[in-house]
């Protein structure tokens, strides 16, 4: 199909790319780890990653002990199932994270997906820029996976 519809034949100019899905991370110790994202970049954005929009949202609790944030995307980049997507936190209980910029990266493997965010290490000094994250290096657990990544397609010039 042509004419600007994604190749899908519908008609219907797709998003430049997204990422959305829930899951939680692996933890034997029992901590309830979870990650919930509903970020997108629009067709007419395609050029300006750093104009996407939505939410993320990630919480981390164990022994009824733990916090939350909400974050507002402010850049998705997405290469084939792999995502990283940056946002300012909007809302949390963690002083640590207010008005902070924070990044996280998914790996789509279906039910198997992965998952990096970027307060991983201490004493992260530096404003983190937009698109940054540290690689997935974490599993999610057992049956929850539901991470979707759509690919950002590039326009390249043709001369």
């Amino acid at each position: 199909a042509s004419g600007g519809d994604g190749g899908h034949g519908t008609g219907v100019v797709r998003e430049a790319a997204a990422l959305t899905g829930t899951a939680k991370l692996y933890r034997p110790a029992g901590d309830d780890i979870t990650f919930s994202f509903d970020a997108h970049l629009a067709a007419k954005d395609n050029k300006d990653p750093e104009s996407a929009t939505g939410t993320f949202r990630f919480s981390h609790y164990k022994g009824g002990r733990g916090g939350y944030a909400v974050a507002k995307v402010d850049c998705l980049v997405t290469g084939g199932k792999v995502a990283v997507v940056t946002g300012v936190v909007t809302e949390t209980d963690v002083d640590g994270f207010r008005g902070k910029r924070v990044g996280v990266s998914v790996h789509d493997l279906g039910r198997h997906d992965r998952l990096g965010y970027s307060w991983m290490t201490r004493g992260q000094t530096s404003e983190l820029p937009p698109c940054q994250s540290m690689p997935p290096f974490e599993k999610v657990k057992a049956g929850t996976g539901d991470f979707d990544v759509l690919p950002w397609q590039i326009e390249y010039p043709t001369e």
